[in-house]
Parts: structure tokens; sequence; C-alpha cells
């Protein structure tokens, strides 16, 4: 990066890494959290309960928090969640020290920060529009993505240490240090420019909160495209981004050693391929991009279901996930570049929610699909039992490859078909995002 780069990027490099340190406290607290409540009960429902606080605020409260995002100062709104999300790690810590932390307490707290959450990220996410010049959009996406793989990789070693030496409480004074970093960083050294509002100004609130979903449907192709990737995240978690543990373990006879070592390789690709997106010049036909590595990510389901090797299972996840951070990294900077600043926290909680609201119906189906049909059917002694093991193996984790197979080669086949869709190509014209105003959209 030379010198006017450097001084283009100042202010972003400041909240990126000062943002970066509190997510790695608190990715800290959530391992160190899970563990404790695994300890206190034994069972995977009630992990999968904080899972489900976390999601759900975030998909029923979205179109609010885009709409506010856009209305009001995106400084205010992340420092206003920042501190909120303090008091309920806050909270912990009392509860804790005093001994009268319980489980449902953890539920509430999650809800209540997933809910924080929810307006943070459109604000977070416009903040960056507004601090990067345009030709930096990707290696700032690039350097998040870097970050995020980067923190998913250091807070399990490292939360499990700081349990190992000082218990749960440590954890959270760690992660109330960090977010005393990025609070103070952002108060006094961080100024994010506003941009004036138009239209929005005069319209109900109301009214506003639902204007992502009418830009939408004005924005064919932006439409599309999110509808598309709602149907990739739908298989992608039927596939292995939703059953490698289960596929590893079963494979392997629960040797959780093997499985460490495949989600080491998951956290290494994402933070090759975002590393490899920063440092690359951007390219010019994202759409086109998209679809080739959105289809070549699938070709890692076929490569998993038909390896028997765990070093074989680790490059099959370093190929996925390095082309899944390429993938995301230009699309966020497609959307950053032909949705005006204006509406850019409605329409990215928009797109967010459509394309997110498939996961949790995906996760349910992916488990009934192998318990009841997949896995059983590789266990039994049959004829398409026989056929399918010489590619597949047999014994548990085999009829999880088999759905990988099914849904990698459906994931290519959507995948690759788009690129033949004259309806993308106006997404890789260069010109620049044309405000509301101009395409005749009232927010």
């Amino acid at each position: 990066m030379n010198k006017q780069s450097y001084q283009q990027l100042h202010s972003f490099l400041l909240l990126w890494g000062s943002q970066t340190v509190s997510q790695l406290g608190t990715a800290m607290t959530d391992y160190a959290v899970i563990i404790w409540v695994y300890s206190q009960q034994g069972t995977a429902s009630s992990v999968t309960l904080l899972t489900v606080c976390t999601f759900l605020p975030t998909i029923f409260f979205r179109f609010l928090a885009g709409s506010m995002a856009d209305r009001l100062q995106k400084k205010r709104i992340m420092l206003t969640a920042d501190l909120m999300a303090a008091c309920g790690t806050l909270a912990v810590f009392v509860l804790h020290s005093a001994e009268v932390l319980q489980i449902w307490h953890l539920y509430v707290i999650n809800f209540l920060l997933s809910l924080m959450n929810a307006f943070q990220e459109p604000a977070s996410f416009v903040a960056v529009s507004l601090l990067v010049p345009k030709e930096h959009y990707a290696r700032a996406g690039g350097l998040q993505g870097f970050s995020g793989a980067a923190v998913s990789i250091l807070a399990p070693a490292l939360g499990a240490l700081l349990l190992a030496s000082g218990g749960l409480n440590l954890v959270l004074i760690i992660d109330l240090a960090t977010f005393a970093i990025a609070f103070l960083v952002l108060l006094f050294l961080i100024r994010i420019p506003e941009e004036k509002r138009k239209q929005t100004e005069e319209e109900p609130f109301s009214r506003t909160c639902l204007a992502g979903i009418r830009y939408l449907k004005e924005h064919s192709a932006i439409l599309r495209i999110t509808l598309f990737l709602a149907v990739i995240n739908f298989l992608a978690k039927l596939g292995s981004d939703g059953m490698l543990s289960p596929f590893i373990l079963g494979r392997t006879g629960n040797n959780q050693a093997v499985l460490g070592a495949v989600q080491s390789s998951v956290a290494a690709g994402l933070l090759a391929g975002s590393l490899l997106t920063a440092l690359l010049k951007p390219v010019k036909k994202r759409t086109l991009l998209i679809f080739i590595t959105t289809g070549l990510i699938f070709s890692g389901n076929v490569m998993l279901s038909l390896a028997s090797e765990p070093w074989l299972w680790c490059a099959a996840s370093v190929w996925s996930y390095l082309l899944a951070a390429v993938m995301n990294v230009n699309l966020d900077t497609m959307m950053r570049e032909k949705v005006p600043l204006e509406m850019q926290g409605r329409v990215f909680s928009a797109k967010s929610t459509l394309q997110n609201f498939t996961i949790p119906i995906a996760l349910l189906l992916g488990g009934l699909l192998a318990d009841k049909v997949f896995e059983p059917l590789m266990m039994a002694d049959s004829p398409a039992q026989q056929a399918l093991s010489g590619l597949f193996g047999a014994g548990k984790g085999s009829g999880i490859g088999l759905m990988f197979f099914i849904i990698g080669i459906a994931g290519m086949l959507i995948s690759f078909t788009r690129l033949r869709k004259p309806v993308y190509r106006e997404l890789d014209r260069p010109e620049e995002a044309v405000s509301c105003s101009n395409k005749q959209f009232r927010g």
C-alpha cells in the first residue's frame, strides 16, 4: 500500500483495526460462554438455543435497523450499539461473579446483543462506504474478510487459554477492555461523514422501513442476484457449510483432531482469499466472477464427498472457502458501487434478510435428510448401497457424503447457468451509482 492509499484509508484503517480488536474479544467471550453452557447442561440443544437467540432478532429487526442507519448518524448508531453490547457483557460478568448466573440469563442477553447487532451491521456497512474511496472498496472488503478469518482462528485458542488460566471472568474482562479500545477510537479519532438526506426526510418512518424491498423490486438485477444467493445459502447449509462436522466425525469415528484440522483449513481458506482480494487489482466484471466462484465453491462439496483422506478434506476446505472469501468481497463491493449511499442501509438490510432467511430452514432440513434418508440408505445392505459405496464409502458419514455430491452438482449447475442470463450484465457496467432521485425512485 503506497503512501497516498494509506492517507486515503487512514480513518478506515483506524476503524478496522479497533473493531477487529473488539471482535476478537467478543469471539473469545462467545467461545467461553458456549463452553460454560455445555458444562452446565451437557446437551447440544442448550447450545443451539443460544444460536437461535442470536439469529432471530437480526431477521425480525433488520428492516427497522436499515431505515435508521440511513436516517441517523452512523457513528451515533455504532457507538450506541457498542455500548449496549458492553452492558450485556458487564451483566454476564456481574452475574457470574455473584455466582447467580443462569443459562436463561444468557439467552436473554444474547437476544438483546443480537438486537444491537441488527442495528450495528447496516450502520457499519454504510460507514465503510463513506470512509473509503470507491477505488479501494475491494481492498477494504479484503481487509475485513482477512480480520474476520484471523479472529475465527485466534478466538478459540486464546479463549481456551484464558479460560484455563483465569476462568470465564478473565475472558469477560478482556472483552470489556477490547470494547473500550474500539469505543474510544471511534468516539475521538474517527469522523464519519454524513450523506445529505433527500426525499427520505419527507416520508413517514414506517414507509422508509420497507424502502429497501421497493428498491430491490425496481432494480431487477440486484433482486435476482439476492434471490440467487438465497438459493445458494440454502444449498450451502445443506452441504458442507452446515454439515461438515457430522460428516468428518462420522467418517473418522469421532476423531476431533481431524475435525479441528479441517475447521482450521476453512479459516485458512478464508484468510487466504481475503488477503488475495486485498492485494490484487479490483476486477471489472464482478457478476461474472461471483457466479464462477460460487460454482467452483460447490466443486469443493464434490471433492469432499469423493475423498477419504483427511488431507484431501483439508485441501477441499481451503479451496472452497478461499473462493467464498473472494466471492463475498466482490459482492459487497458491487453493492457499494451500485446502490446510492442514501439507500445503502435499507438495501443492505433487505438484501441480507432475503438471502439469509433460507439458512435456518436448510439447517433443520439438512439434519432430517441426513438422519432419516441418506445415512440409513448408505447403512442398509441393498443394491443401491453397494453401487454407491464404491464412490462414497460405507458406514457413518457416507450418507452425508452422498448429500454433498448431489448438492455440489446442483450448486455448480445453478451457478454456471447464471452466466447465460443477460439481466445481470448491467451490474458490470462501470457507471457510478445513480442517486435515487435520478432513478425516479422514492425511498
